[in-house]
Formats: structure tokens, C-alpha cells, sequence
């Protein structure tokens, strides 16, 4: 199917649909989670005694993202990642634990493969956009 004027096709579902909605995403989250409440890097990041917050802000922002419910804007306004993340240190070994989470979280939905690709590059690309440190500290 596609547009008028436009031979690209339009796609029939979103990647929220695709994916089964908000259930794989809220596991996808948790799983995540569940890595950073034990990671001696990351867990230092999240102020909050309780990350269920920090999980449902992620959870809002990737079902929007993805095509679900527009909860997250109507609830905290534009995302302003960058901004959201400035007051933290965000350096290449901060971004890459943050990917070893990620990556198992994704691995556990199981997702035909197409999908998977395409939510993964998403990820990433995030998560080198964060980056807001170049120097490793333990170089100095």
C-alpha cells in the first residue's frame, strides 16, 4: 500500500504493535532494570531509592516512540534526552554498560529478527547520542 504521490510503502502496523504493545515493552524495561539495580556503574545514576520511577518515565518514552500511546509527552512534555541526561557523567564505559543491559533485555522478547534489528539500532544509536564525556577517567 502506499500514499498518494508517494511509491514508498506505508507500513500497516507500528513497531508497538508489531511487538505486542505495551506488555513487551514493560518487559522489556524490566528486564533492563533489573540489570542496572546491581550495576556498580550505573545504579549511581538513578537518585531515586526505588527505580520503578526511572522505569515508567523509559517505558512512557519507548511505547511513544514506537508508535503507542503519546502518555509520556502529555505527562513530561517533549523528551529532551540530551538535556534529561546532561546533569550525569555519560562516558563510553557508561554508554557501554548501558548497552550490555539493553542488549539482554532485547534478547529476551525474542523478536523475529527484523524487528529486533531495527529497535537495536535505535537503542544504540541512543545511547552513543548521550555520550557527554569523551575522557576515560581512568586514563588520567
Amino acid at each position: 500500500m502506499t500514499s498518494a504521490g508517494d511509491p514508498r510503502p506505508v507500513p500497516s502496523t507500528t513497531l508497538f504493535e508489531a511487538v505486542g504493545g505495551e506488555p513487551t515493552f514493560r518487559r522489556l524495561v524490566d528486564r533492563f532494570y533489573a540489570g542496572i539495580a546491581t550495576d556498580p556503574l550505573l545504579r549511581p545514576m538513578y537518585p531515586e531509592d526505588d527505580l520503578g520511577p526511572a522505569a515508567e518515565r523509559m517505558t512512557l518514552f519507548l511505547m511513544q516512540y514506537w508508535g503507542g500511546p503519546n502518555t509520556y509527552s502529555a505527562q513530561r512534555g517533549h523528551p529532551r534526552l540530551r538535556m534529561r541526561h546532561a546533569p550525569f557523567r555519560i562516558g563510553p564505559a557508561e554508554r557501554d554498560a548501558w548497552l550490555r543491559h539493553m542488549r539482554r533485555a532485547v534478547d529476551d522478547l525474542a523478536l523475529p529478527p527484523e524487528i529486533d534489528a531495527a529497535l537495536w539500532d535505535y537503542l544504540e544509536r541512543a545511547a552513543y547520542f548521550m555520550v557527554n564525556v569523551m575522557e576515560d577517567p581512568a586514563a588520567g
